[in-house]
């Protein structure tokens, strides 16, 4: 099945084909992998699926030229406006 793998996965396994994306493609690749990844933590639940879930983010955030502290720093301005989930307000 094609789909975005890890950088070291070639070394892991060497038999497999691999190429590398066009820039569109990549993007697209991206957010299916968000979408993969973050299925695979409401499943599992587990820190290291939501690290896979964050490594996706930092990934989108480079096509968008922006560096993890950027990142970052563009949710700490968005939670001084608008607050986090800290209190886990349920608006009904």
């Amino acid at each position: 099945m094609p789909k975005l793998v890890r950088d070291r996965i070639p070394e892991l396994f060497p038999e497999s084909r691999y190429r590398t994306l066009t820039t569109p493609e990549y993007a697209g690749a991206l957010r299916a992998k968000l979408e993969e990844e973050a299925r695979e933590y409401l499943t599992d639940r587990t820190p290291e699926e939501l690290a896979d879930v964050l490594e996706v983010l930092h990934a989108l955030a480079a096509l968008h030229g922006l560096t993890p502290a950027e990142l970052e720093a563009l949710r700490v301005r968005k939670a001084a406006e608008r607050g986090g989930f800290e209190r886990r307000l349920w608006l009904e």
